[in-house]
């Protein structure tokens, strides 16, 4: 296929592709989905190799958002019966994060729901970062905590944060549709304030909550201009409770593609798959490691996620290894000296990173085990809702994490 070569021989060279390149990934066929796979995955080999990086998320604080996200089950006025719970202490936290690099995670990113940080939250979340640092040498800290106000970056970045994480979620023309709290510019200034302070830019967003073809590329493409260090690329999961609890438009080769085209419009950049990878790819999440190069371990914000055990064995079983804390996992030309695996990025370049609890890693991530063995195996397209199941476990309560 003449455009899968020349998507592979832009995304070597680091070349844009155009609008239209973008979009025909995205209109491939079935039939064509393990073509578009092993173009992309020749893009996703050149910059990263077979090494996946682990991540492991700490929710500090649960529930209780102001915000009416539409795709969060944390939003303002919430009926889904998830785990509510205030800040976490620094040994809680610390703790919780500690289950997740002993599973080989190696990032570890604290988020906390809410419209943004206090000052006072600010200076909570650096004593956190700083106990995790303390007691794990090599361990990178990404935080999560909404829309910051002038200075809470630079905060972050002294106590020890390597990266930011703020997602930009769906296009511009869009966002109106799905928040009305805050705005899409809103997300843009903390991603720039991020950037500027100096931390690893993670920005990502959320497929499946009825967007158009061009609403998906108009999103990827604001990124790469925003040139994060990592996008995180969640499936929405419509939990029960939400107001997208009806949108169940994804499939495991919409998915694949989705991965495709952002390995093509940002080839050089960690993708990260993060939620619903259980709940959409299901049985075909080994795939989709030849498209990202980054995954979330265990558990999500609010729901379940694949065993961690089983995260482990699915990398090794699909030909890829675990990358190391002594690895920088971005490319030479992107990769900065200060170590710990984040990136850098030259004067002038604005970027943002990752999500909030009020984001993708929330509502939209997690998933439970699949089917139980001799139940019927539900019709393809048909709602998921039995990979859906709100986290009981790890942070915030009494039982063991999973990771």
């Amino acid at each position: 296929m003449d455009l899968l070569n020349t998507l592979v021989d832009k995304g070597l060279r680091r070349e844009l592709p155009t609008r239209d390149e973008a979009l025909a990934v995205l209109a491939t066929s079935d039939d064509d989905v393990l073509d578009v796979v092993a173009a992309a995955g020749k893009v996703r080999r050149h910059w990263f190799g077979r090494r996946v990086k682990l991540n492991y998320l700490v929710n500090l604080k649960s529930g209780l958002c102001p915000e009416d996200c539409s795709y969060c089950s944390q939003r303002l006025g919430s009926s889904t019966g998830i785990l509510k719970y205030s800040w976490l202490k620094p040994d809680e936290a610390s703790k919780a994060a500690a289950a997740g690099l002993a599973g080989g995670a190696k990032r570890v990113c604290l988020v906390a729901s809410g419209r943004g940080p206090t000052d006072r939250d600010v200076d909570r979340v650096a004593g956190t970062i700083r106990a995790i640092k303390e007691q794990n040498d090599g361990v990178e800290v990404c935080a999560c905590l909404g829309l910051l106000s002038d200075g809470q970056a630079e905060r972050l970045r002294e106590a020890g944060a390597d990266a930011y994480n703020h997602n930009l979620n769906t296009s511009e023309g869009t966002y109106g549709d799905i928040t009305t709290t805050h705005t899409y510019a809103d997300r843009v200034d903390t991603v720039n304030k991020a950037h500027a302070a100096g931390l690893s830019a993670c920005s990502g967003l959320i497929a499946g909550m009825g967007e158009s073809d061009a609403d998906l590329v108009d999103v990827v493409f604001s990124l790469r201009e925003l040139d994060p260090d990592s996008v995180p690329v969640n499936f929405l999961i419509p939990v029960e409770g939400t107001p997208l609890a009806k949108e169940w438009n994804l499939t495991p080769q919409r998915c694949l593609r989705i991965l495709a085209m952002v390995r093509f419009v940002c080839p050089d950049v960690e993708v990260r798959i993060a939620g619903g990878r259980e709940v959409h790819l299901r049985t075909m999440q080994p795939l989709a490691l030849h498209l990202a190069n980054s995954i979330f371990l265990g558990d999500y914000l609010t729901t379940e996620g694949q065993a961690g055990q089983a995260d482990l064995e699915m990398i090794a079983d699909a030909g890829f290894t675990v990358e190391g804390a002594d690895e920088v996992t971005l490319p030479q030309h992107r990769a900065e000296v200060r170590g710990g695996g984040c990136g850098s990025h030259g004067a002038g370049s604005a970027a943002g990173c990752g999500s909030h609890a009020e984001d993708g890693c929330d509502s939209v991530c997690g998933s439970h085990e699949g089917t139980a063995e001799g139940a019927a195996v539900p019709a393809v397209n048909e709602p998921r809702t039995d990979l859906v199941s709100v986290r009981r476990r790890g942070a915030g309560t009494d039982l063991a994490p999973n990771a």
